[in-house]
């Protein structure tokens, strides 16, 4: 690999970008990663660990309503955004840190400005510089789409609400996704009147349906409002900094914030891909093979930016495969079957495998288990909220085809259930399975 500046130049530092130029470096190549943002990309720094950390916040708004039957007298509670969001911002500050760190500990360059694509094995810098390498990476991840009504310029994106000065006192979220779903169940919770515009009748694509049906019932039950079928045609900002949202026809809605969050996009345009016959997909997404290899042979592509799965863990496994392959002789692709998910509503909701429908249609006769129950610590809550646990199974082997469930710290037990169904374990492992009582956990070993 004589001849070039580096073995490796990464554009994009974020989950997937580091850890293929941390692995890489560590297999003894020389490596180079541009970041024109922050290190850390959007899980990081505008993504799931920020996002986290809002809902973990929120979350005390019920934990406190509940403190005081289980004999605690909590005096002069009030809840303080700003507080709120600068712990969160520091935190995001710390592990950026961290991240630039790792990567300085493994001896790889990092430059803080854009780079764009100039040639099979070279870049360009923003400050001119240009740099040729054996091999690049593309791993810039996604951003936000912003659709194009009239005053969208008033709006913000999931990259923005971080941010805001103030909590909005009452908050359109435009969109039916898990960003949607999560940040609506936010700032319900932290007071906020919340109104949910989605263009069509459902949301969270992808997920159970019954699963679903019942996070919508619980989020209406807390005080969402959800307007389905609806779409923004425009938004006026009023002379008091509120928006006026026209929903088409005569109606019109006044609201403190808009937040969009209709879905994210990759970030290729202006990357030069055009210059080395690279031929972007569905909204300019990078088509790879098995190998995260693009059609120009020494250029390669992982996470959110491609057309495969878009999860941070996901694109951290396409990294360190991609690292194995070209630089530690140990070729490895990435399975993408039995991804586990989940989005963090309140309460979350989580699934892995396949849903009902799916399973109905790929292999015919099906049976479910389902388990309804209300969670002991929501016993004095003023929501009678119930939680669902859902199992799929072949109908002749029993053989475990997807677990979906919505309740407390749901995330966390679809976690290891996951391990079973990619272990292809049938329902009989979990009927002999002694059950962990008491716990909500013990429902998944009990399902009849």
């Amino acid at each position: 690999m004589s001849g070039f500046d580096y073995d490796l130049f990464v554009i994009g530092a974020g989950s997937g970008g580091v850890r293929a130029a941390r692995i890489s470096a560590s297999h003894g190549a020389r490596v180079a990663i541009a970041e024109e943002h922050r290190v850390g990309g959007t899980c990081v720094i505008r993504g799931c660990v920020p996002k986290k950390m809002l809902v973990y916040g929120s979350m005390f708004a019920e934990e406190l309503s509940h403190a005081e039957n289980y004999g605690w007298t909590i005096e002069g509670k009030s809840f303080d955004w700003a507080k709120l969001r600068d712990f969160v911002n520091a935190d995001v500050d710390r592990l950026e840190g961290l991240y630039g760190k790792t990567l300085a500990s493994h001896e790889v360059e990092l430059f803080a400005e854009r780079a764009t694509i100039t040639g099979p094995n070279s870049v360009k810098l923003a400050s001119g510089r240009e740099i040729t390498a054996a091999h690049i990476l593309i791993a810039v991840g996604g951003w936000p789409a912003m659709p194009a009504f009239s005053g969208v310029e008033h709006c913000i994106s999931s990259n923005e609400v971080f941010h805001l000065e103030t909590q909005p006192k009452s908050l359109m979220v435009v969109g039916g996704g898990y960003i949607a779903m999560e940040f609506a169940g936010v700032f319900n919770a932290l007071g906020s009147e919340v109104t949910v515009i989605n263009r069509s009748d459902c949301v969270l694509r992808g997920y159970d349906e019954q699963v679903v049906e019942r996070m919508l019932h619980i989020a209406m039950g807390r005080g969402i409002v959800f307007r389905m079928n609806s779409e923004v045609a425009s938004v006026e900002k009023q002379d008091d900094g509120s928006l006026l949202v026209d929903l088409g026809g005569t109606e019109k809605v006044k609201v403190d914030q808009v937040l969009v969050a209709t879905g994210r996009s990759a970030k290729t345009a202006g990357l030069g891909l055009e210059c080395v016959g690279i031929e972007l997909g569905k909204g300019g997404a990078i088509p790879v093979d098995e190998y995260s290899r693009t059609n120009c042979p020494s250029i390669y592509a992982v996470g959110d930016v491609t057309d495969r799965v878009q999860l941070t863990p996901v694109a951290i496994r396409e990294g360190h495969a991609f690292a194995d392959t070209v630089f530690g002789k140990n070729p490895r692709t990435v399975d993408y079957e039995n991804i586990p998910s989940a989005v963090f509503c309140q309460p979350p909701l989580a699934g892995v495998g396949l849903t009902e429908q799916e399973a109905k249609e790929t292999h015919g006769k099906v049976k479910t288990y389902v388990a309804e129950f209300r969670p002991m610590k929501n016993l004095y809550s003023p929501h009678a909220e119930r939680g669902l646990y859902k199992m799929v199974v072949d109908e002749v082997t029993e053989k475990i085809l997807g677990i979906h469930m919505i309740g407390p710290e749901a995330p966390e037990i679809l976690q290891i259930a996951a391990v079973a169904l990619k272990a292809g374990l049938t329902k009989q492992a979990f009927d002999e399975t002694v059950a962990l009582h008491p716990s909500m956990a013990e429902e998944l070993v009990l399902l009849k």
